[in-house]
């Protein structure tokens, strides 16, 4: 165990308040283990302090580095660089705010001895969140597992340790617009899941809205799966048919001599399926795009400065 290295990863956006607290705890917590560590805080262009507070720890502390970018990029390219420039035998993923807590890292650091490679986490629901908050977290999964390939567990996020196996095979994806949750369950690998009971957050406010929640379940859909695409054609089959019941009535009509009126069912029908298939050629559209982000190869952060050594 002494001689393994065990790299923790936090993505930081504007959390001056909370670097020096999550730090000491994660301090606190290997002084109490048989493992060298090194801390990599990723930071995703802040416009407070944190930057200028981790330049301040890590000039005094060798264990502690850091990366800045030039421009805020997000928080799974900021995970993404983290691992990309991890160099130990595992890495712990954790946001900045202190809702995950790092005393969790012995029992992780447990299952990865016993041979684990992935160990990921699932929040216990807290009653203390908003009822919105809540719901729109649930709705997050449902709607994730019901448009794509793979199954995510309700509670799951980025906190993590990767064996150093699955952080290579995890470099070789090359995703414009990575989704790293779902792409950590397409590696396969043993996994092994710890429920946990979030803290609060320390400082700050969260950064996932409604907004960038449902982005977020976009991205990860149309990262993950091609299904939404399957889901047009069926929907635009089923309503092709339901249409045709529409055909006896015209028959009908006709027979009897009667005029067809009907202009503001006419109306309602045309701007039913009008707005059906702008649905259809936006999800299309959304394919379109993302192939030709691709296309570009843009890497996926640009680092401004760093301390890392031979990067």
């Amino acid at each position: 165990m002494e001689n393994k290295l065990v790299s923790v990863v936090i993505p930081a956006h504007n959390e001056e308040d909370n670097i020096i607290v999550i730090i000491k705890r994660i301090e606190k917590v290997f002084s109490e283990l048989h493992y060298n560590y090194e801390i990599l805080l990723v930071d995703d262009g802040c416009t407070d302090n944190t930057l200028s507070i981790i330049k301040d720890l890590s000039s005094r502390d060798p264990r502690l580095f850091y990366v800045e970018f030039s421009r805020n990029f997000g928080h799974q390219p900021a995970l993404k660089a983290g691992l990309d420039l991890s160099h130990g035998d595992c890495v712990i993923s954790l946001d900045a705010d202190l809702q995950h807590p790092p005393e969790l890292f012995k029992q992780m650091l447990e299952k990865w001895e016993e041979g684990y490679e992935v160990v990921y986490t699932r929040r216990k629901e807290d009653k203390n969140l908003s009822f919105k908050k809540r719901k729109s977290s649930q709705y997050f999964y449902k709607l994730l597992n019901s448009l794509s390939d793979i199954e995510l567990e309700s509670g799951t996020a980025d906190f993590r340790l990767l064996d150093r196996v699955a952080v290579e095979a995890f470099r070789n994806f090359n995703e414009a617009d990575p989704f790293i949750r779902g792409l950590v369950k397409l590696l396969g690998f043993k996994q092994f899941a710890i429920d946990y009971v979030p803290d609060k957050r320390f400082s700050g406010a969260s950064k996932y809205s409604i907004s960038k929640m449902r982005r977020l379940a976009i991205q990860g859909v149309t990262s993950l799966s091609i299904k939404p695409l399957h889901t047009a054609v069926y929907l635009g089959f089923t309503f092709s048919m339901i249409s045709l019941l529409y055909l006896p009535y015209v028959f009908y009509a006709f027979y009897k001599g009667q005029e067809v009126n009907g202009w503001a069912s006419l109306i309602m029908t045309i701007s039913f399926f009008g707005g059906l298939q702008l649905v259809i050629l936006g999800i299309i559209g959304i394919y379109v795009g993302k192939m030709f982000i691709q296309t570009k190869n843009r890497p996926n952060y640009i680092i401004r400065s760093t301390n890392l050594k031979n990067i």
